[in-house]
């Protein structure tokens, strides 16, 4: 029988690749793996509690109230809007979330409020400046371009938000060559 579960802390596909080697090495037939689920079919009973403790052993983990799968759906989709640069939304976020979750904006935003204590706006906002570390970092762009990459009005306003969610400017960031980019599963 198929069965689909929902995890956390699905990121990026070096993530879809530990689940898949760690699953196969169960001898456990999954049917597709993405950001944020994984579909098996389900042979044993002991299937279900080995993947779970599989996942658990690599900082996932299964989400069965419908509440927590909404806040990992969005947080997979904010993530994966991100990994196509440059960012071209062409409505606003909360039409962009509705559009692919099928699911009213209000509703997506009460639930991801109350459960991650941040609004979506401010969740996307410490992604993007994740994402603007990660670009410096590479130094293939210089902060305008980063700027325009990401989507932002200009780049004073990057700056602003830059320095407000860090506490260093972009240059101050970019001097200190060290990595203090936190974990996309651990922002919140």
């Amino acid at each position: 029988m198929e069965k689909k579960l929902f995890i956390k802390n699905m990121v990026c596909n070096r993530c879809i690749k530990a689940i898949q080697r760690d699953v196969d090495a169960l001898g456990i037939q999954s049917k597709h793996i993405e950001l944020g689920s994984i579909i098996y079919e389900q042979k044993s009973k002991d299937d279900f509690q080995n993947i779970k403790d599989a996942l658990e052993n690599n900082g996932f983990e299964i989400l069965l109230a419908q509440d927590q799968q909404l806040v990992e759906q969005t947080k997979i989709e904010l993530i994966k809007l991100l990994q196509k640069l440059p960012l071209q939304l062409e409505k606003t976020l909360s039409k962009y979330l509705e559009s692919t979750m099928n699911i009213e904006y209000s509703k997506i935003s009460k639930i991801f409020s109350f459960n991650e204590s941040i609004t979506i706006e401010k969740y996307f906002i410490k992604l993007k400046i994740e994402k603007v570390k990660e670009l410096i970092q590479l130094q293939e762009n210089n902060f305008t371009e980063i700027s325009q990459l990401l989507d932002y009005s200009n780049l004073t306003h990057l700056s602003n938000q830059f320095k407000n969610e860090t506490g260093m400017s972009l240059t101050e960031y970019k001097d200190n060559k060290q990595n203090f980019r936190n974990p996309l599963d651990r922002i919140v």
